[in-house]
């Protein structure tokens, strides 16, 4: 059961780093899409970048809830 805990401790702890990486990434799209609202490139990047940040999201979600059952077991 350890080890479980410890794998999605390390993968909470990947999730959140892979955040961080895709938070620069949209705030970089954000700050060029300032200089060309209507460039059709940058608003797709926005949207897959939108979309994996919900599924990082959900990661860290699913991450912590077992890891806190984990813990309370």
């Amino acid at each position: 059961m350890n080890d479980w805990q410890n794998l999605y401790k390390r993968q909470y702890i990947k999730a959140t780093e892979t955040l961080k990486t895709l938070e620069k990434q949209k705030a970089e799209i954000d700050f060029k899409l300032n200089s060309d609202p209507i460039c059709s490139h940058l608003h797709k990047e926005l949207r897959t970048v939108n979309l994996d940040i919900k599924i990082t999201l959900n990661e860290i979600e699913h991450a912590e809830s077992y890891i806190l059952k984990c813990e309370v077991s």
